[in-house]
């Protein structure tokens, strides 16, 4: 079993930036890769970026690339999302979500509870 626990959330302008934490706990840390996803009102939940479990390899959906950048440390056993140039569709519940395993690959299996992130233009 996995506990995820998000934190950072809240409001900023278009152009600023965030940086949102993902603490978790139970199986060893560096085992599972993780991700951040994302939900806005009305839309499905959308993959944002992933990392593997000893951060050597990340990826991330197109319309995040180049802006933000998820990292992970396995000593404090928290993944970070750091969010730079932060457009209105940004805002959304952002999800830290556990895989299985130790790559991206097919749907995780643990979820953190969201936090809110709002972007005022």
């Amino acid at each position: 079993q996995v506990q995820l626990v998000e934190l950072g959330g809240g409001l900023v302008q278009a152009g600023g930036s965030l940086r949102l934490a993902c603490a978790a706990s139970g199986r060893t840390f560096s085992s599972y890769a993780m991700g951040w996803f994302r939900q806005a009102p009305g839309k499905e939940r959308e993959f944002v970026a992933g990392i593997t479990g000893r951060g050597s390899s990340t990826s991330y959906a197109a319309y995040v690339k180049g802006r933000f950048t998820i990292s992970r440390d396995n000593a404090k056993n928290t993944m970070y999302l750091q969010m730079n140039s932060l457009k209105p569709e940004d805002a959304a519940v952002y999800y830290c979500a556990a895989y299985e395993y130790s790559l991206v690959a097919g749907t995780p299996g643990y979820w953190g509870q969201g936090t809110q992130v709002t972007v005022s233009s």
